[in-house]
């Protein structure tokens, strides 16, 4: 009895797990195929366009500073500090090579890395 309750159960989490895979993938793609129709008629001078490029920025900035400030996981054990420190050298970093994400990416880790083990 107890061994087809749990056979039942597994099955169970197994199907809940699949739906909510569909769901999420579902909820994904449909935004972004809305967003591909409504995008067709929006020029890239436009207000609205601009708005969204904000919208986009500011979203990511509240995001960045949400992780410096309020960090989850280990990078709650590095100080205010060295993280600071970390993003203002990263910010150099990427505008010295001309808005290139790869350097300031790699320099990021290794030197939170550094900061954390040695300094």
């Amino acid at each position: 009895m107890l061994d087809q309750l749990l056979i039942l159960l597994e099955k169970k989490m197994s199907i809940n797990i699949l739906l909510s895979i569909i769901v999420t993938s579902l909820a994904t793609y449909v935004s972004r195929f809305l967003g591909v129709l409504s995008s067709v008629r929006i020029k890239e001078s436009s207000k609205i366009f601009r708005w969204f490029n904000c919208l986009a920025y500011a979203t990511l900035a509240a995001l960045i500073a949400r992780t410096i400030i309020f960090p989850v996981g280990v990078l709650s054990d590095a100080s205010y500090l060295s993280r600071l420190v970390v993003v203002l050298l990263s910010l150099g970093i990427f505008f010295i090579t001309k808005k290139n994400f790869v350097y300031p990416t790699i320099f990021s880790a290794i030197s939170m890395c550094i900061f954390n083990n040695y300094i």
